[in-house]
Parts: structure tokens; sequence; C-alpha cells
């Protein structure tokens, strides 16, 4: 089992930046894609970015060219700059061992959230 945990989440104006990060504990890191989801109330949660220790990374098409994933040996980070009203949301970290998997199912162990809010 891993355990996740994310942090550096806040209020930030829009056009800021802000750097998440999820610390990883228990099972060897580096054997699991670490991926970055978000969600807003009454909204399902959507992938944002993924990145597997071979270094091939994904991305949702909405943050391209703003947010970077990377990790190392136990930590992951969602750099995110650019920031819109719209990316307001629970943030959250979570692994699997699917390979370059964007879909939330296949994510196994799953961080409690960080908060980020923008405002305009």
């Amino acid at each position: 089992q891993v355990q996740l945990v994310e942090s550096g989440g806040g209020l930030v104006q829009a056009g800021g930046s802000l750097r998440l990060s999820c610390a990883a504990s228990g099972r060897a890191f580096s054997r699991y894609g670490v991926g970055w989801f978000r969600q807003v109330p009454g909204k399902e949660r959507e992938f944002i970015a993924a990145a597997w220790s071979s270094g091939v990374t994904a991305y949702a098409e909405f943050v391209k060219g703003r947010f970077t994933i990377s990790r190392d040996d136990n930590t992951a980070y969602l750099q995110m700059s650019g920031l819109k009203s719209e990316d307001t949301a629970d943030y959250y970290c979570a692994v699997t061992i699917a390979a370059w998997s964007k879909h939330r199912n296949d994510y196994m162990y799953w961080g409690q959230g960080t908060r980020v809010t923008v405002s305009s």
C-alpha cells in the first residue's frame, strides 16, 4: 500500500502560480505511475497529468503549456502557472500500476486532496 499526502494548495490570483506536492510513503513509489486529478463539487474528478518512472508523461489538453508534472524518489509535483478561475478545485494525487493511464478508475491509492482557489 502507498500513502499519499498532498500539500501546496491555497489562494492565488489569476495569472499566478502554485506548486503542489504529493509525498509518498509505503511501497516503492518508483513502481507506480503517479497522477494528478482535480474535482469541483458536483462534477466528476478529472485527469490533469501523470508521470511514470520511465520519464513518460501525459497531460490533459486543457493544462498543456501551463502545468508541469515531475517526480523524484518519494514525491510528485505539479507546477501550475497561468492559473485561471476555472482551475479552482480540490487537487488529488494518486498512483497506478497501469501504463500511461488517464482513467481515474485505474488509480488505486489516493491522497486526501489540497484545495486551490484562484481569484479573478
